[in-house]
């Protein structure tokens, strides 16, 4: 008989249990990346210091770069380049507003093409870097 009563008081005590009304919360999805649409952008600056500090693939721009500043051949030809265009400059300018006069014609220096035309507003000097294609023109007017 006690078996009996101890079933009964069990089952009562869940059905209590049980009737009592159950509460729940919605889920809310919130991306933690900014990137992702609704990300928090206070998050950004963590994230992106995470992933460079993960990073172990060196920046193939960087290690040419110091590479070619470490090769003493390379740099002394860059700034043989560098002296003698400066030089240039300075003789084509002097020829149109000092003294001397200018020469129209082509020249070459190391890896630039330079031409001078000479035409009514003034001197046009076309300076082409034949390894790559780019051209820059730079007109020098009339003296006054």
């Amino acid at each position: 008989m006690k078996v009996p009563l101890l079933r009964w008081a069990l089952l009562l005590t869940l059905l209590t249990l049980g009737l009592r009304q159950a509460k729940a919360q919605d889920f809310i999805y919130e991306p933690k990346n900014p990137s992702f649409g609704g990300g928090n952008t206070f998050n950004y600056s963590w994230l992106l210091s995470s992933a460079q500090a993960q990073n172990s693939i060196p920046d193939p721009a960087t290690r040419s770069a110091s590479t070619a500043a470490a090769d003493p051949l390379s740099n002394f030809a860059a700034n043989l380049n560098q002296q003698i265009l400066a030089q240039l400059t300075n003789r084509f300018i002097t020829a149109q507003f000092g003294t001397g006069a200018i020469r129209e014609g082509n020249y070459t220096v190391g890896n630039y093409r330079i031409q001078v035309t000479p035409g009514s507003s003034g001197v046009s000097i076309q300076v082409t870097d034949v390894s790559t294609g780019n051209q820059t023109t730079v007109t020098v007017p009339n003296g006054p």
